[in-house]
């Protein structure tokens, strides 16, 4: 299981108008959110990434037309991130390929297994993380 979830991890999925986005590109523009717009700095903690690795990302993204940069009002050294139109289209196709596969995954458990899952996935990500 661990393979193919690194085999899926690696592979470039379309999203709409944004073409293929690899993803860690398909998980920038979810970390900005459909109305955000966040900081950089802001946007590097919550993908628990760096500075310069999601500057990089960012970059991608821009060349894409996927994500506007603009600079903070108040902060100088600060740039603010949102999803262009086309960012938002990929941020609403990378929702439905989630949603299917939560209706393909409930189509095929009981809610007595769901909850199992739910708990098994949530003891497992907490193992992860420490």
């Amino acid at each position: 299981m661990i393979l193919q979830l690194r085999r899926l991890e690696r592979q470039p999925h379309t999203f709409g108008r944004a073409g293929k986005l690899t993803p860690s590109e398909i998980h920038t523009i979810d970390a900005i959110g459909y109305d955000g717009a966040i900081l950089m700095s802001e946007l590097a903690s919550r993908l628990g990434v760096t500075k310069g690795a999601i500057t990089q990302v960012v970059d991608r993204l821009e060349a894409k037309s996927l994500v506007t940069r603009s600079p903070h009002p108040h902060d100088s050294r600060s740039s603010i991130v949102s999803l262009s139109e086309d960012g938002k289209e990929a941020y609403r196709a990378h929702e439905a390929v989630h949603l299917e596969f939560y209706n393909q995954l409930r189509s095929q458990l009981s809610e007595q297994e769901i909850k199992i899952f739910e708990k098994s996935i949530e003891i497992l990500n907490n193992m992860l993380s420490k």
